[in-house]
């Protein structure tokens, strides 16, 4: 419950982008995340790709649905994402779900090492979206997993919402 308001106000800074810069465009969102973990705090960082993974990411052809980031030798790798093949590139095309290289400064891997070993936290990729330049960049959530009650009190919140807001509309 605590960590919802970060990542709704992440959403709606998107969305805003979107509206402004006609080159922001997202090309995959993990909606999962949102419901499974509690995101303490998020991250954006860049992510290694070959040239027929970004013509196909162009095309809106991935899913990071059941991917997830580990901090590995100094390194953040993000692991298990999905980037269809680029029919165009034949040989010289890329494998699907190959581990790819996240790109942050030295100190934000320290801090990640420290928060998923010490702290018990997991990185969760959020959204996967070019930026205003045009670069494939990643939102990478800083999380903490939510128990059955926790999930079952946000459905419940949740339909509560809808039904106030459906009373408010039919009781005028």
């Amino acid at each position: 419950m605590h960590g919802q308001a970060p990542a709704l106000s992440v959403i709606n800074r998107a969305m805003a982008k979107a509206k402004q810069d006609p080159n922001y465009k997202v090309i995959a969102e993990n909606r999962r995340a949102r419901f499974d973990y509690a995101i303490v705090e998020d991250l954006e960082c860049g992510i290694v790709l070959m040239g027929s993974e970004v013509k196909s990411l162009r095309v809106n052809s991935a899913n990071i649905a059941e991917s997830y980031a580990g901090v590995e030798n100094g390194e953040l790798w993000l692991i298990n994402s999905y980037i269809a093949r680029y029919e165009q590139a034949r040989v010289f095309g890329h494998e699907e779900r190959r581990r790819r290289k996240l790109l942050v400064s030295r100190r934000e891997v320290a801090n990640l090492w420290a928060e998923t070993q010490r702290k018990g936290m997991t990185l969760v990729p959020l959204v996967l979206y070019f930026n205003h330049r045009g670069m494939v960049k990643m939102k990478l959530g800083i999380a903490k997993g939510k128990k059955l009650h926790d999930k079952r009190a946000d459905d419940a919140k949740r339909d509560w919402g809808r039904q106030k807001q459906r009373l408010l509309r039919h009781g005028e």
